[in-house]
């Protein structure tokens, strides 16, 4: 016998929020590394485009989930 529960999956403050960016103009493959704030990552950017002229990039943001049951 199957017995299918709902959940719920919500953001986790505590948990911390990381940001990252890649370049992948021309296969650079240069990265920010992971920051603990946004703005870091976007300065990183906006150096790196300064530097080398790469205007193309992957941003990932990464953040904690708690999934809980309903009941």
């Amino acid at each position: 016998m199957y017995r299918f529960v709902d959940h719920t999956i919500r953001h986790m403050p505590e948990g911390g929020v990381t940001y990252e960016v890649f370049c992948v103009a021309h296969e650079c493959g240069e990265d920010s590394g992971p920051q603990d704030e946004q703005t870091t990552a976007q300065d990183w950017c906006l150096r790196h485009t300064g530097w080398t002229g790469h205007d193309l990039f992957r941003r990932v943001v990464t953040d904690h989930a708690r999934v809980t049951r309903e009941e």
